[in-house]
């Protein structure tokens, strides 16, 4: 079952009279941002977890 594309222009109108037009780059920004910093955060997660087995292993 996939989304048809009446759906995906549903979705976008009901987003624009949530939001508003003036909104939408503010929001896109701060979702952006959001993303980088949580895939940042992964990253850190990852390099800590090789870190504490080099130290575990010396």
């Amino acid at each position: 079952m996939s989304i048809s594309p009446w759906q995906i222009a549903l979705i976008i109108l009901l987003i624009l009279v949530l939001f508003g037009a003036k909104r939408l780059p503010a929001l896109g920004k701060s979702m952006g941002e959001a993303l980088r910093n949580f895939k940042k955060g992964l990253d850190g997660q990852e390099e800590s977890k090789s870190e504490d087995t080099d130290q575990k292993e010396s």
